[in-house]
């Protein structure tokens, strides 16, 4: 059973450095010491020409969705299939009702997933892993490249400090995919975002990464661009009769 419930709204900047969860995770006591990356590197150039997506996540065009009978959430840009013990966290706009990202939440691990504009052709890896990079040095934290699933992948380890003031860290691996027109965000965190593997805790989350579709709109977009998405009709009615099922109980209870 999938599980939708409203996240505290957060203003979407449309940047793609902007990787601020929706939900909070625990973060590590002791940061891991982080080897300095050079963004520019030609290992990670090299990374960026190579087409990382023959096993997904696919292009609404790729595929054929009335070829199965699988139960899939549609979010207008994105089309997700849950999967069993999943939980799912909506970023709503209160003005709007667009979604913004949605985290996804298995055991301890969770992703954050949202879908941006991009350019026809010319990857954007490259100005994001820069981009990354200096924002996260600016804030004081880690930052480490590795080779992942879908091509370069961006480690990251940010301070911040809890309501007692001590130093905490956030730990966060960073999945992009980029088809026609459009990119996908994956950020890990949780459990599996302090793995470095794709096993694990992080096995299900990369399945549940693969298995979106996108459907871009036709609007013209500036890359990096926020594409907002669309709460899903069965959601809706499953949130009001939960809220109705909540006003019963309230009224029951005060007529007793």
């Amino acid at each position: 059973m999938v599980d939708a419930e409203a996240a505290s709204v957060r203003a979407s900047r449309g940047a793609l450095e902007d990787e601020e969860p929706i939900q909070a995770q625990q973060a590590e006591q002791v940061a891991p010491e982080l080897p300095v990356v050079d963004p520019d590197d030609e290992r990670w150039v090299a990374l960026d020409e190579q087409d990382w997506r023959e096993d997904g996540p696919f292009d609404v065009d790729e595929v054929d969705l009335d070829a199965d009978e699988v139960d899939r959430l549609d979010f207008g840009a994105l089309v997700m299939t849950p999967f069993d013990g999943m939980q799912l966290q909506l970023q709503v706009d209160e003005q709007t009702q667009q979604v913004q990202a949605a985290l996804v939440m298995h055991g301890n691990s969770a992703l954050e997933v949202a879908v941006f504009g991009a350019p026809s052709s010319s990857p954007m890896a490259g100005d994001i892993r820069r981009e990354m990079v200096e924002v996260t040095q600016q804030q004081g934290g880690d930052v480490q490249l590795a080779e992942g699933p879908f091509g370069t992948e961006i480690r990251r380890v940010i301070p911040l400090q809890n309501e007692e003031g001590e130093t905490m860290y956030h730990v966060s691996r960073t999945w992009f995919a980029q088809g026609p027109r459009w990119l996908l965000r994956g950020v890990l965190m949780g459990e599996a975002g302090m793995n470095e593997g794709v096993d694990g805790p992080t096995e299900v989350l990369l399945e549940f990464f693969r298995n979106i579709v996108v459907r871009r709109d036709d609007q013209p977009r500036v890359p990096g661009d926020l594409i907002p998405m669309e709460i899903p009709a069965e959601l809706l009615a499953q949130q009001q009769a939960a809220q109705e099922q909540q006003a019963a109980q309230e009224q029951e209870a005060e007529q007793q």
